[in-house]
């Protein structure tokens, strides 16, 4: 009878093991999914940001250093997206897209402050689309943001109780990074006027 028990109890053990990894899985893809989301709508903004300043540059040929910031910036955080893609589990990833998007999102910010002493810039309805464009872009970018957080929260929140912190200790399942924006600037959506 005795013996029963323990292989009982080894059983459920077991199971409840397997049913914890299997979870931490799900939760981790889900992550990773929607962090798949913000990829998306971060290359929609890249592939919109070089339409924008090309346009401008007709427009604003005495500010070369803010157009070409905007450039930098987009680019080193295309780059900082593509290494967050390939790992979206890597917290240090995650951390430089974070940097690197509240850079991008200052540059923005001076671009748009300095539009609004050119009203023939803000008259042209090619910038005028692309802006509306980028608004939109913005505000999908922070909906993903906001449903990638809740999926690292939710993953690290099971990971973290007991006795799934056993299970992703043995499992190799890593702290997940929320995906930060640091400047206030960079956290505001882009308000376009015209």
């Amino acid at each position: 009878m005795g013996t029963w028990i323990a292989i009982a109890v080894a059983v459920v053990l077991i199971i409840l093991v397997i049913s914890i990894y299997n979870r931490l899985v799900a939760l981790k893809n889900r992550f990773k999914n929607a962090f798949a989301q913000i990829d998306v709508q971060l290359q929609r903004r890249y592939d919109l940001i070089p339409n924008l300043v090309e346009t401008a540059k007709g427009y604003l040929t005495h500010e070369r250093e803010t157009l070409t910031q905007v450039i930098e910036a987009r680019n080193q955080a295309a780059a900082a997206k593509k290494a967050a893609a390939e790992h979206p589990d890597n917290p240090k990833a995650i951390a430089a897209l974070g940097a690197a998007e509240s850079a991008l999102g200052g540059s923005l910010a001076n671009f748009f402050a300095l539009s609004e002493n050119y009203p023939e810039l803000r008259a042209n309805e090619t910038i005028s689309e692309l802006m509306e464009e980028l608004s939109t872009t913005e505000n999908r970018i922070g909906f993903a943001r906001q449903a990638f957080n809740d999926a690292v929260m939710n993953y690290n929140t099971y990971r973290e109780q007991f006795p799934n912190n056993l299970v992703s200790g043995i499992g190799s399942f890593q702290h997940a990074e929320l995906l930060e924006i640091d400047s206030p600037e960079a956290r505001k959506a882009v308000k376009v006027q015209f």
